[in-house]
């Protein structure tokens, strides 16, 4: 019997999807066994039923004590995978052959650390959201075959994010003897962001592989988008130290490059005038460009405004102090 994979998950009421996320899971076509892992933080809406239903081990987390990185090194300590595909709970694969083309990734190449897929956008996004995800996902692999990316180890940690740091645990797999040498740090956001790039850093690849994908995507009322962004862009501050640039020319510019091209995408998916499609993206654009200025400067607000900014309600700002020598160690001893 070939090695088990485990399929973990960190979920908080998370009915609306988890059913569906989980039955994918069970309807995967592999010839290894399959462990379904769910670590809940105190779920009122019948998550953790859901989950039991759909044979998953649930760990009970106490209300409160969910972290990003740290929640998912304890998936990674419970369980008995050598690979661990993790998703979230409203992440759902897209096919039966999402997981085996997971691990096909790496035998791709040498020590390969990580693998991660595309999000879909779900038949109800938005204009915007479908044209983003799939603009976005298609630039990582222009001719459809997987990417592959590796970094020198010890090498100068990125200042900056773009798509050879780019990794996602929302649809994302880890190995464990990698994971072994290179855990997630125990981060308040961009988790996923930051353990590409110190596994890069220890000699580690990154693969990219577009088969295996999920149906994932988000359409956000105005205040909580801003928010969304918010959290987005101090996590990139935090993990990269990266501050979005403030010239209003430059922004006004970015915002109606990503308008027309917004309105394009709509009048070539149906040939439509795009006008109630322009005035979403407007606002979108516009929105995203207020909570990227102001999020990569979240270190200049007060705690109380930063909460007030939040999606996730959270006050602090803590920056992550890149060892310059951790790639090279962790090389050394490889």
């Amino acid at each position: 019997m070939r090695d088990t994979v485990t399929v973990a998950l960190p979920v908080r009421d998370g009915a609306r999807y988890l059913g569906e996320t989980l039955a994918s899971v069970r309807r995967q076509q592999i010839d290894r066994p399959v462990e379904i892992l769910v670590a809940d933080s105190g779920s009122r809406d019948g998550s953790v039923q859901i989950a039991h239903r759909n044979g998953a081990e649930v760990i009970r987390l106490p209300l409160g004590s969910f972290s990003h990185g740290g929640t998912r090194n304890l998936l990674m300590e419970r369980s008995s995978g050598s690979h661990v595909a993790f998703l979230t709970q409203d992440a759902v694969p897209a096919g039966p052959h999402w997981l085996a083309r997971m691990l096909e990734g790496f035998e791709l190449a040498e020590r390969v650390g990580l693998v991660f897929g595309p999000y879909r956008p779900r038949p109800q996004a938005s204009a915007t959201v479908r044209r983003e995800l799939s603009e976005f996902f298609a630039a990582l692999a222009p001719t459809g075959e997987p990417r592959i990316d590796r970094a020198d180890p010890g090498g100068p940690a990125p200042n900056h994010p773009d798509i050879a740091t780019f990794f996602t645990d929302a649809n994302g797999c880890v190995a464990r003897e990698a994971w072994e040498r290179v855990p997630f740090r125990d981060v308040p956001y961009a988790e996923d962001q930051l353990l590409a790039v110190e596994m890069r850093r220890a000699g580690y690849a990154k693969v990219f592989q577009p088969d295996a994908a999920v149906l994932h995507s988000h359409d956000y009322p105005p205040l909580a988008l801003f928010r969304r962004y918010f959290d987005e862009f101090r996590g990139l501050h935090e993990v990269y130290g990266w501050v979005e640039p403030a010239r209003p020319r430059r922004t006004l510019g970015r915002v109606r490059r990503e308008v027309r091209r917004d309105v394009a995408f709509v009048r070539a998916e149906n040939g439509a005038t795009a006008r109630a499609a322009m005035l979403g993206s407007l606002r979108h654009h516009t929105i995203r460009a207020a909570g990227s200025l102001i999020g990569s400067r979240a270190d200049r607000l007060p705690p109380a405004l930063r909460r007030a900014c939040s999606l996730e309600r959270r006050g602090s700002f803590e920056p992550y102090p890149h060892p310059p020598s951790v790639g090279a160690e962790l090389a050394a001893h490889a």
